[in-house]
């Protein structure tokens, strides 16, 4: 039965769950896991099995879940996945299925993940240049690969969204080459500031674009107008090129932080709990999923831990940093974008 939307310390609701499903990826981003960091995937039994992650999705829908993303590291590696959607698109209560990708293994899989109930894809590309593509991915994957994903998920039926994320000196040449191309094609791109998630990618703020610099950039060329907020917690500023319909987006975790709409869980491949993307530990569930755990008890800890989130980290990240209070957090490739 589903039960009274559960909210947390600052009144945000729990409406999204993102759930790892691996966190081995074929690529070495610099921003996620580069690779010269000491990175020790998990072993296969170590994972929870696709009953259990229904399971838990379940729960969380009946506390007031709406939408599910899947993520990885990069999900198209674990087997059988699209068996994985056609189970949870079972499930009362979720409307949404997603994932994010970096869409080197679209083409042979988008067909049967649109028909198995993924009507959205989220893929990751950070620069057209292959010289700086490969750079940034670090496996010398090609532009043109991930480019062959794009064109798989739209003839699939998917809507599609792509993601830069830019870092200073690496790939900020392609910030207009990709506003152009993305228009041209009447796809939203989205750019995201480079963040300090995890512990292994040397951030700084030095190396930070601003996204109101690329604003900025692009306006100067392509005017853009604000389009309004499709919904509460949404993630990224949209706006919409002057005279067109394609819009473009901004997710500013680090310059204008969104914590105050956040509504998003992150479930780890290995059954943690992360009620921030910047979390430094995890509620382990995957002992009481593997015990003789009601789903009322199972939904009643998930419940509990939702209820004392406080988790604000990018609104308080300069005081942590001016403190040193800063701890060791949890890698982007282990818990999910």
């Amino acid at each position: 039965m589903r039960e009274t939307q559960v909210r947390d310390a600052y009144d945000r609701p729990l409406r999204d769950l993102r759930i790892s499903v691996t966190d081995r990826c074929n690529f070495r981003c610099v921003y996620c896991m580069p690779s010269e960091a000491n990175i020790c995937f998990m072993p296969r039994e170590q994972l929870l099995s696709f009953e259990e992650i229904v399971r838990l999705a379940q729960q969380f829908a009946g506390l007031g879940t709406e939408k599910i993303r899947l993520t990885g590291g990069e999900p198209l590696l674990r087997k059988d996945l699209v068996q994985l959607v056609k189970m949870l698109y079972e499930i009362e209560g979720i409307k949404d299925i997603a994932l994010t990708t970096n869409g080197v293994l679209l083409k042979r899989y988008a067909k049967d993940l649109y028909q198995a109930g993924v009507k959205r894809v989220n893929i990751s590309l950070d620069a057209l240049d292959d010289e700086v593509f490969t750079v940034m991915n670090g496996v010398g994957a090609r532009s043109g690969q991930v480019l062959a994903g794009v064109d798989a998920a739209l003839e699939a039926g998917m809507t599609v969204k792509v993601n830069m994320v830019v870092k200073k000196g690496m790939n900020a040449s392609q910030i207009l080459p990709m506003a152009r191309f993305f228009k041209e094609k009447g796809i939203m791109l989205r750019y995201i500031e480079y963040m300090d998630v995890g512990s292994s990618n040397g951030w700084n703020m030095e190396d930070v674009v601003t996204n109101k610099e690329i604003r900025d950039m692009i306006h100067a060329e392509m005017p853009m107008e604000p389009a309004d907020p499709a919904y509460f917690g949404e993630v990224a500023s949209r706006y919409r090129y002057v005279g067109t319909d394609v819009e473009v987006g901004f997710i500013s975790s680090v310059s204008e932080a969104f914590c105050s709409s956040c509504t998003r869980a992150r479930l780890s491949a290995d059954g943690q709990l992360y009620t921030c993307l910047f979390a430094d530990k995890g509620l382990p569930l995957k002992p009481l999923l593997r015990s003789a755990a009601s789903d009322e008890e199972i939904q009643g800890t998930l419940r509990a831990a939702w209820h004392k989130r406080d988790d604000r980290y990018s609104e308080e990240r300069v005081s942590y940093y001016e403190s040193g209070r800063q701890k060791k957090r949890i890698e982007m490739s282990y818990i999910g974008g």
